[in-house]
């Protein structure tokens, strides 16, 4: 029996931002993923933005007591021509990350296109392909609010896309660029595909 493959952990996914935080969480199970919680963390009505931080590290703190996951993994702040946007990013960022140290949480960083590249196979889907997405490979139905909740969850399945598994005979399986070559070398596993 391989143990890398069966064993459980819950991973927690975090889109920081200043006005709206969105998250979500998964339990991976061997290869199966399945739906914990999604959720955002809104700010806007919050005018002084240290009290935001403050808010951010608070929730971040409080999911982690509530789940218990096993690790973070973060959204990492976009490069934009804004340096005030990407300053104020980069802060509600490191307090998710603070948050996170403060529980010995492990946490991993992904840029907001290999996130779109894991879940939906292009780097340059939009935030909508990649709900629509999640919505098949997760099987929920409802619409969250924000988009900000569905881009945490991205986060989450990212890093569980990013296990490389043993196989029994100790082997590392082949790891994959994308989700065309995955779904072509696995037509048996993806509901839906042409063999």
């Amino acid at each position: 029996m391989d143990l890398v493959n069966n064993k459980e952990r819950i991973i927690l996914g975090i889109d920081p931002g200043t006005a709206v935080m969105g998250y979500g969480l998964v339990l991976e199970k061997g290869t199966k993923i399945e739906l914990i919680s999604l959720g955002v963390v809104k700010m806007e009505k919050i005018d002084d933005h240290m009290l935001k931080l403050q808010r951010i590290f608070e929730k971040t703190v409080a999911l982690i007591d509530n789940y218990k996951p096993d690790c973070l993994a973060i959204e990492a702040p976009f490069y934009g021509k804004n340096i005030q946007v990407m300053l104020k990013l980069g802060r509600a960022q490191g307090m998710a990350i603070a948050a996170a140290l403060s529980r010995n949480i492990v946490i991993t960083e992904y840029a907001p296109r290999k996130i779109k590249q894991s879940i939906t196979g292009n780097g340059n889907a939009t935030k909508e392909q990649v709900a629509a997405m999640l919505q098949t490979l997760l099987k929920f139905s409802e619409t969250p609010d924000f988009l900000d909740a569905t881009d945490g969850l991205a986060v989450a399945v990212c890093h569980s896309f990013q296990r490389v598994p043993t196989s029994s005979s100790g082997k590392t399986k082949k790891s994959y660029s994308g989700w065309e070559t995955f779904v072509k070398d696995n037509t048996s596993r993806v509901k839906g595909a042409s063999k």
